[in-house]
């Protein structure tokens, strides 16, 4: 058993603190503009930004760039000509993968039943979402959201579909305007979170990961969900497909809570801590009723709406609380 460091610590503490005394606004285009010099370098070091991202949050006039910092999709050391000679390069790579999946399409239905499969998935997963605003205002096209998913599952041989990509990449189809903008900003977020949306890769260690948090944090509770409550933490694997979106009422919310995850601040895999802490919000009722694993899943899945930065500060000191313990080395390497 070791600790995690004292000073991973102390930034948890901070972290937690500054978000549970005093909600700062988000950074606005101003402030942005503001971080770069007459080059277009970043002139604030990248955690100086990570951390104001962490406690404040972004202005949504802001993500369709700050979210390209965070993913990889632009170097933190690049300049405002460089970014554009990326943009460029990122697109005429769209373009081509786009001319390949055309040519190489009749050969994947006629010789890959998965693919048909596939894209019968995509398809009866894409009518049924809803693509209105609360005016009735068409949000998204459709057409161009399936290609980017059939695209996206063709080049990506590490992430391929599952059901809830459709509502993700429809995040990234709504807050950038182009769709080579879309696919790539797609496929480096599924980089930087380490696939750990993804089932056949990362959700089953999030899941481990978070009955050991718990072992740790919440012996009382870790006994209950280990006997009466006995399989209700593999049940919520949906959290981690997608990434929790079904817990907020807005998507400003949900690009909260990513942009935040992208940071790895406070920590690396930072939703484990978030999943752990919308339990905390069941565990009560839970203990108090004596709850079965069903009726705990019943539960958590009636977790919705919720507010994001309390969701954030919890998590925040929900990790300040776990660098005091004595912890496995796994999961201390898990955080770091």
């Amino acid at each position: 058993m070791t600790t995690l460091s004292p000073e991973n610590s102390l930034s948890a503490r901070q972290s937690a603190s500054f978000i549970l005394v005093k909600r700062k606004p988000p950074i606005d285009k101003t402030e942005w503009d503001g971080f770069f010099d007459e080059n277009g370098h970043l002139a604030k070091s990248r955690d100086f930004i990570c951390v104001n991202i962490l406690e404040r949050g972004l202005h949504p006039f802001v993500r369709p760039e700050a979210w390209k910092f965070l993913t990889g999709y632009y170097s933190w050391q690049s300049s405002q000509d460089e970014r554009l000679m990326v943009d460029s390069t990122r697109r005429k790579n769209y373009e081509a993968l786009c001319q390949m999946y055309e040519k190489i399409q009749p050969l994947l239905e006629n010789l890959h039943r998965n693919f048909i499969e596939t894209r019968n998935n995509i398809a009866y997963d894409i009518q049924k979402l809803y693509d209105k605003d609360p005016l009735g205002n068409v949000l998204i096209d459709k057409k161009r959201l399936e290609k980017l998913l059939l695209l996206s599952y063709v080049c990506n041989t590490q992430a391929e579909y599952q059901q809830g990509f459709h509502e993700m990449v429809m995040l990234f189809q709504l807050m950038v305007e182009h769709d080579h903008e879309t696919f790539w900003l797609f496929q480096f977020f599924l980089q930087k979170t380490e696939h750990s949306c993804v089932i056949s890769i990362g959700v089953g260690k999030n899941l481990g990961m978070l009955n050991n948090v718990i072992n740790v944090l919440d012996p009382v509770f870790a006994e209950h969900l280990k006997g009466k409550g006995a399989g209700a933490v593999q049940s919520l694997f949906p959290w981690f497909c997608l990434y929790f979106q079904r817990a907020f009422k807005s998507f400003d919310d949900v690009w909260r809570l990513w942009e935040v995850l992208l940071t790895g601040k406070p920590c690396r895999n930072f939703q484990v801590l978030v999943a752990y802490s919308m339990l905390q919000m069941v565990r009560k009722q839970v203990l108090q009723e004596s709850m079965t694993g069903d009726d705990i899943l019943l539960a958590c899945n009636n977790l919705i709406d919720l507010d994001v930065a309390e969701l954030v500060s919890a998590a925040c000191t929900a990790y300040a609380e776990l660098v005091q313990k004595d912890v496995p080395q796994p999961l201390k390497d898990f955080f770091l």
